[in-house]
């Protein structure tokens, strides 16, 4: 299975933190945001990774990043040149997926979750999609399952009524179909081909399946959670996946 981080967008609720910097790359206690999905992969034992960003922001991955070396992993870039939605961006991994199932991050959400044994899982099984999903005290904000035991038949956007108290977050797993599939949806009313379709797609097949998250789940794209996330790693640091640097990389380097 190979990863993919959505990491576009403006921004434009943490501006002007964002006005010079795109969101993902902004800290989070005593990492930059997108090393947090990187992690989450790494964890899983994924180490092919795509990241997808907006036009303006690519070469902040890459002078960041740079080919991922220094974290043990192949990192390749895509550009999405256009605001799409995250279904058009997920799209453009059909080259770097290469018939392979995909697992995909939103480059500001944070998962406490291990995910080994989910991937594992996924992988055993024919086709379909997953979806995660967490408790939250307002639903209506968000993507909102209808679930049937075992498999999710249906999500709402933003429902006045919430069938469940469950959000889906903005962790996805996609069978080789999932290209497919993204071509023959059409755009919303805003313009964007959305992710919630694709999945809609999968639960009217019977195919999408679930997981409840445990742990902590952060969507760090507003003021308030971009704290909490500080607040909860700085907290639970001891407790987290850690990155085990090479030796040439500079933070590893005792001489600076």
């Amino acid at each position: 299975m190979k990863g993919v981080i959505i990491a576009g967008g403006t921004g434009s609720r943490l501006y002007p933190l964002t006005k010079v910097i795109n969101k993902n790359i902004l800290a989070v206690y005593d990492k930059p945001l997108i090393y947090y999905p990187i992690l989450t992969f790494l964890d899983a034992g994924i180490k092919e990774i795509l990241i997808i960003s907006g036009r303006g922001h690519a070469g902040q991955y890459l002078d960041l990043l740079g080919a991922g070396t220094q974290f043990g992993i192949k990192l390749s870039y895509e550009i999405q040149e256009f605001t799409g939605g995250i279904a058009q961006a997920i799209g453009l991994a059909r080259s770097f997926a290469d018939g392979e199932k995909i697992l995909v991050i939103l480059g500001d959400n944070i998962y406490q979750e291990r995910l080994t044994n989910a991937v594992e899982a996924f992988l055993s099984q024919e086709n379909g999609a997953k979806v995660f999903v967490k408790e939250v005290k307002d639903p209506k904000r968000f993507g909102v399952p209808k679930i049937n035991e075992d498999k999710i038949v249906e999500i709402i956007e933003k429902p006045e009524i919430p069938p469940t108290n469950y959000a889906v977050t903005g962790l996805y797993m996609y069978d080789e179909r999932a290209f497919e599939i993204i071509n023959t949806l059409k755009p919303s009313a805003r313009g964007e081909i959305e992710v919630t379709d694709l999945n809609n797609y999968y639960a009217r097949e019977g195919t999408l399946s679930y997981q409840i998250l445990k742990g902590e789940w952060i969507d760090a794209g507003t003021f308030d959670s971009l704290l909490h996330a500080n607040l909860f790693i700085a907290r639970n640091i001891k407790n987290l996946p850690q990155f085990h640097f090479k030796e040439e990389y500079p933070i590893n380097n005792k001489n600076t």
